[in-house]
C-alpha cells in the first residue's frame, strides 16, 4: 500500500484561480437543493401556484392563481410590503376592478355594494376576464423576477465566498474540493 499526503487549504488560502474552481464548483453542485422553494411558498401564500419556471433562455413563469384574483390582490395587500412590486400590481388590479365594477354597475345602498346591471353583465365579464389574465400574467413575470434575482443573488460571488467559507469546504491547491 502506498500512502499519499495532500494538502487541504480553506477557501481564502487558495490563490485566486483556485477560488475561481472553487466557486465553479459551487455554482455546478452547490444549488441543487431547490434554491427556489421559498419563492414557491410565498407564491402559496397567496394562493398561486408556480407549476414551472426557466430564468434562462425560455424566460417564463407558470404561475396560475388557484381561486380569485380578488382573493389574491388581498392576500398580496396585507402581507406583500408596499415596496414591492407584487402590491403595486394588486393596487392597481383592484383599483380597476372596482372602475370596472363602477362603470356597469350602480350602487345598491341596502346591500352597500356595487351591482352588475343584468343588461351590463356580459361586457363586464368580458372585461373582468381580460383584467385577470392580464392580471395573472403580470403577477407570473413579477414572480420571474424575484426568482431571476434570488438566482443571482445565491451565485453572486459574494455570496458563493461566503457560503463556502461558512460550510468549511477544504480544497486541494488547485481548487478542487476535497
Amino acid at each position: 500500500m502506498k500512502t499519499v499526503e495532500i494538502n487541504v487549504y480553506q477557501f481564502d488560502e487558495l490563490s485566486d484561480k483556485a477560488k475561481q474552481k472553487a466557486r465553479e464548483w459551487w455554482v455546478e453542485g452547490g444549488l441543487d437543493y431547490g434554491w427556489w422553494y421559498g419563492t414557491f411558498d410565498d407564491a402559496n401564500q397567496i394562493d398561486c401556484e408556480i407549476s414551472a419556471f426557466d430564468i434562462d433562455r425560455a424566460s417564463y413563469c407558470d404561475l396560475k392563481c388557484k381561486y380569485g384574483f380578488q382573493e389574491t390582490a388581498t392576500k398580496i395587500l396585507q402581507n406583500h410590503g408596499e415596496s414591492c412590486d407584487t402590491y403595486q400590481l394588486a393596487k392597481e388590479f383592484n383599483e380597476e376592478y372596482d372602475n370596472l365594477v363602477e362603470k356597469y354597475g350602480s350602487y345598491d345602498a341596502n346591500q352597500d355594494s356595487y351591482i352588475v346591471d343584468e343588461e351590463n353583465e356580459y361586457d363586464f365579464d368580458q372585461e373582468v376576464d381580460e383584467l385577470e389574465s392580464e392580471y395573472e400574467k403580470m403577477l407570473g413575470e413579477e414572480y420571474l423576477s424575484i426568482l431571476r434575482k434570488e438566482y443571482e443573488w445565491l451565485t453572486s460571488e459574494e455570496q458563493i465566498d461566503e457560503s463556502i467559507r461558512i460550510n468549511e469546504y477544504e480544497f486541494t491547491e488547485d481548487g478542487k474540493i476535497f
